[in-house]
């Protein structure tokens, strides 16, 4: 249960791996129950004292990651970042070596015209 906060204050609380993952075992066990969809999260939000959009935020990528739901899952999505992230570092070498480039050729031009 998270700690006890001041009325009209938010806090920025850091729940554990084991608290998320029991939140959506909760969510699929009540959504099987009901046999629907709607309210499930925000039930189970509020019987653990947990944020409604917390809890759906932890629940999404874990039905997606899990092949209840379509969408890319978070494997393919740090992959992609980290595509994303070695193609900016190989820009970013690549304009270095193009300044280089262009640098030491001018000196030689320099040189060979003396």
């Amino acid at each position: 249960m998270p700690k006890e906060q001041s009325p009209g204050k938010p806090t920025t609380r850091r729940y554990s791996s084991e608290e998320k993952g029991a939140a959506v075992r909760m969510v699929r066990t009540l959504r099987e129950e009901l046999g629907t969809e709607q309210g499930t999260v925000t039930r189970v939000a509020h019987q653990l004292g947990y944020g409604a959009e917390s809890v759906r935020s932890w629940v999404r990528p874990a039905d997606i990651d899990d092949g209840h739901a379509p969408g890319v899952t978070s494997t393919e999505s740090a992959k992609v970042k980290e595509l994303e992230q070695e193609i900016r570092e190989l820009k970013r070498a690549n304009e270095i070596l193009k300044r280089a480039a262009s640098f030491f050729g001018a000196e030689l031009d320099r040189q060979h015209k003396k």
